[in-house]
């Protein structure tokens, strides 16, 4: 849908991006959530709460516990908001 968008001239953005990782999480999909994070760094699309949460939740549910502390502590230091839900 990504790729589609971006054909169209649809401008990909955090708020884009954060639904694509959210929709990673819930259907279990860590390593593709975690890809579009790159891609978003790639791109120099800021990474927020949302997004970054989301990455979290995935990497949780897909037991990749390391990955989602390595997550917490990149959000640290880009000075992104932790908050209660990225800690739940």
């Amino acid at each position: 849908l990504l790729v589609e968008m971006a054909c169209a001239h649809v401008e990909l953005d955090t708020i884009t991006y954060s639904a694509a990782v959210s929709a990673c999480e819930k259907a279990g999909q860590w390593a593709k959530a975690l890809g579009f994070l790159v891609e978003m760094e790639l791109a120099h699309v800021d990474l927020n709460t949302i997004t970054y949460s989301a990455a979290v939740s995935a990497c949780e549910k897909g037991g990749e516990w390391a990955k989602a502390l390595g997550l917490l502590v990149e959000m640290a230091l880009a000075c992104v908001e932790l908050d209660t839900i990225t800690y739940n």
